[in-house]
C-alpha cells in the first residue's frame, strides 16, 4: 500500500510541478490514472477529489482551481499513510503563495 500511496503522491506532485503548463489531454489522462488507482485500492477521498476536479475541468476549463485540488489530494494521500504525516513538496514544485495570474491554456 505504501508503494501505491507513493505513486499517487508522485503523480499529484508531478501535476503540481507543471504549474500551469498542463495540456488538457495530459491533465485529464493523469487525473484518470489517479482516479483508477484510488478506486482499485479503495482510497475514496483521493478518488472523489480526482472525480470532482475532472468535473470542474469539464465545466470551467483549466485554471487556478487545479492547484487547490492537487493540494487537497496530497493531504488525502498523506492521511492514508501510517501516522498521517504530510510529505513536504520539493521547493520547485510548491505552489506560489500569491494569487498570481490565472492559468489559461
Amino acid at each position: 500500500m505504501l508503494a501505491i500511496l507513493a505513486d499517487l503522491l508522485a503523480r499529484v506532485d508531478g501535476l503540481a510541478g507543471q504549474r500551469g503548463h498542463w495540456s488538457d489531454l495530459w491533465l485529464r489522462e493523469e487525473l484518470d490514472q489517479i482516479r483508477h488507482l484510488s478506486r482499485a485500492y479503495h482510497i475514496d477521498s483521493v478518488e472523489g477529489l480526482a472525480c470532482t476536479l475532472q468535473s470542474a475541468l469539464s465545466l470551467q476549463g483549466m485554471g487556478p482551481v487545479v492547484l487547490s485540488y492537487l493540494d487537497l489530494m496530497r493531504d488525502a494521500i498523506a492521511a492514508e499513510r501510517p501516522g498521517g504525516d504530510v510529505v513536504p513538496l520539493p521547493v520547485a514544485a510548491r505552489p506560489a503563495a500569491s494569487a498570481g495570474p490565472s492559468i489559461a491554456l
